[in-house]
């Protein structure tokens, strides 16, 4: 008897205080990807120097 009436009061409780039980969640932003196609303000490694760009 003394069972029943802890499992209801633990049933019971939540539903009274009138709360909202969430589990983890979890947000994520879309990756945002610039391309910039014939910029032209890439210059590969060592050419620089040379003059190259």
């Amino acid at each position: 008897m003394k069972k029943l009436a802890v499992v209801l009061c633990v049933m019971l409780i939540p539903t009274l205080t009138a709360c909202e039980i969430r589990g983890p969640s979890v947000k994520l932003k879309p990756v945002v990807i610039d391309v910039d196609n014939g910029g032209g303000k890439h210059c590969p490694p060592g050419q620089a120097k040379k003059g190259n760009c």
